[in-house]
């Protein structure tokens, strides 16, 4: 599988960081340091532009140091950057902290997961197989 890019920033293409690594880094395109408040949320521009083949998504996820150390994260996640889109790869960014973050130029801002998916055929049809779980869902197994 081939993925192409056009990299209309100064950043180097994304890249896997480790080799087993699913998803590659991704980075701002940024002139100037941008600062989210809490609770803000941005939309961040990556400066880069895909062609995926058919049959296949980009998946746009959190980093998880991110998140963690810093209350950042994509907002609708995973976001999906279907096959068939040309336009920038852009990220919702949204500070879940206390105080305001700062995102440098360049910074690593999300990873970016290439998945593969099926396109069904829907069928309407009047009833669903029964299962020992049935409509069981949010918690119905329980807490342990």
């Amino acid at each position: 599988m081939v993925l192409k890019i056009i990299n209309k920033s100064t950043n180097p293409l994304p890249k896997y960081e480790s080799e087993q690594a699913a998803g590659m880094d991704i980075r701002c395109n940024i002139a100037e340091p941008i600062t989210l408040a809490p609770m803000e949320r941005r939309l961040i521009p990556t400066g880069l532009f895909i062609e995926l083949p058919a049959g296949y998504e980009a998946q746009i996820r959190p980093r998880s140091g991110l998140a963690l150390k810093r209350g950042l994260t994509v907002l609708n996640t995973p976001g999906t950057i279907d096959a068939d889109y040309r336009g920038e790869v852009g990220v919702i960014l949204i500070n879940l902290s206390g105080e305001p973050q700062t995102i440098e130029p360049g910074e690593r801002i999300c990873q970016m997961v290439i998945a593969k998916h099926e396109t069904p055929e829907v069928v309407e049809v009047e009833a669903l197989s029964d299962t020992e779980r049935g409509a069981g869902g949010f918690g119905h197994s329980g807490r342990k």
